[in-house]
């Protein structure tokens, strides 16, 4: 599993270490990521995602996974997030042709 929001896209960073004598030695910052199930409301059933704890709140300060996806950019989202946001919009197509 790789260790990427598939929501926002953030990854791991590169950094030092630094010692109390300045020593410094590479290290990684990994993102907080977490396994949920986001609820479309739209589609009437849940996605299980793997997102950093900053994209969940982004998702709950937006009003939901639909109104985040809405605004979300295509380069930012994964595979399964993309395949999400195009099955929201024909749903979205068939309520408002019928």
């Amino acid at each position: 599993m790789s260790r990427v929001c598939e929501l926002t896209g953030k990854g791991p960073m590169t950094g030092n270490n630094v010692s109390h004598a300045n020593n410094k030695t590479r290290r990684r910052f990994l993102p907080n990521l977490n396994e949920v199930t986001l609820l479309s409301e739209k589609l009437g059933r849940g996605y299980s995602l793997r997102i950093s704890a900053a994209a969940l709140r982004s998702v709950d300060h937006r009003g939901g996974l639909d109104a985040f996806l809405a605004r979300a950019k295509d380069t930012e989202l994964s595979d399964r997030a993309l395949k999400i946001k195009r099955d929201l919009s024909k749903a979205e197509a068939e309520t408002a042709s019928a």
